[in-house]
């Protein structure tokens, strides 16, 4: 007859259960933690925006015609890449202190803690963070080909006029799955011309009709959108945008008006680029390709690795599925990746003093 089991035994059993059950009610997600970067200088000839005496010279900035204002979203998912992002713009500007960073956050977010982690890793910079109240947009969004693409957040490029201070006449929106490798005073000096709303790098070659469904292009009535407009797709990842001619456009309303329609009738399956398209293809500043090397996270399925695209290159954009940070966590990064690396500042948890 075999032995019962000791009763100890399986007393610590017991115990060791009730105790992983309470850690995993209690416990609280760990946070991640970044190196601070280090402090960047403008170059001799750059413009002096504030007195260093002046107390409130982080708003003068903030506010300046002469500063390269930068948007971008802000969340706890993609920190780590925004936090590349941020890191790569300094290091190749030749006016770092010149530049003004207006970050949206989900206003059920912890700004707090965004703002913190900014902070820490960038004690200098010159930002504000903005709410962006989820419910303005959640009603209009329709399920798109992948879920990550549905986050209300996604859509705050189209709120900006709305979110950041008039004083703010034009910006750069960048996404957070990125890094430039140019000075983006280059790009934000895009001339937009006596009417245009923005520039992207457009791209012709690209199958445009594929961006929305059959029903959209068998109704003469929609297919009509197009007409008279020699219409490209470009990537809503790196804009230039004129937010005084957006206001005065009332673009907001325009893009929100084809999302209501796609809740009618299904006229496209991706996300928040297709009502841009609608709205501004065919009508827009072409700026050169070099300024978004897109597409490097591969596509939305499966995000297997890419080639860059021909030509020279002043910003890296790892849009798609696959992200740079977690196919090099996973040991398993593609072999654009290693030019996204040196710009991570996640600290790594078990690091050797030298």
């Amino acid at each position: 007859m075999s032995k019962p089991p000791r009763f100890d035994l399986i007393l610590v059993l017991l115990f060791t259960v009730i105790a992983l059950a309470s850690n995993s009610v209690t416990a609280t997600p760990i946070t991640q933690q970044f190196k601070e970067a280090p402090q960047f200088y403008n170059s001799p000839d750059c413009a002096v925006l504030v007195d260093e005496d002046e107390s409130d010279g982080e708003a003068s900035i903030l506010c300046s015609d002469q500063a390269v204002h930068v948007a971008m979203t802000l969340d706890t998912a993609y920190i780590r890449g925004s936090m590349a992002a941020i890191l790569s713009v300094l290091q190749h500007s030749s006016c770092p202190q010149n530049i003004a960073f207006h970050f949206v956050a989900s206003a059920t977010a912890n700004a707090t803690f965004l703002r913190a982690t900014i902070s820490s890793s960038f004690p200098y910079l010159n930002f504000r963070v903005y709410p962006f109240d989820d419910s303005s947009v959640s009603r209009l969004i329709s399920t798109s080909i992948r879920s990550a693409l549905d986050c209300p957040l996604n859509y705050a490029r189209s709120y900006l006029a709305n979110l950041l201070p008039p004083c703010v006449r034009r910006v750069v929106y960048l996404d957070s799955d990125l890094v430039l490798v140019d000075d983006i005073a280059k790009l934000a000096a895009t001339p937009l011309g006596d009417d245009s709303v923005l520039a992207a790098p457009e791209h012709c070659n690209a199958n445009f009709t594929t961006y929305f469904t059959p029903t959209f292009w068998s109704n003469p009535s929609l297919s009509l959108t197009f007409a008279n407009r020699k219409a490209c797709y470009f990537n809503t990842g790196v804009m230039v945008i004129d937010l005084d001619r957006w206001r005065e456009g009332d673009y907001t309303t325009k893009i929100e008006e084809w999302m209501e329609l796609q809740k009618r009738i299904r006229i496209y399956e991706l996300g928040s680029l297709p009502p841009f398209l609608l709205v501004f293809a065919g009508n827009i500043v072409p700026v050169d390709h070099r300024w978004n090397q897109h597409g490097l996270g591969g596509d939305n399925f499966r995000g297997l690795c890419r080639d860059l695209h021909p030509g020279p290159v002043s910003l890296l954009h790892w849009s798609g599925k696959g992200k740079p940070w977690a196919r090099l966590d996973a040991n398993r990064p593609c072999p654009l990746d290693a030019l996204w690396a040196p710009y991570d500042l996640l600290e790594t948890p078990f690091a050797l003093d030298s």
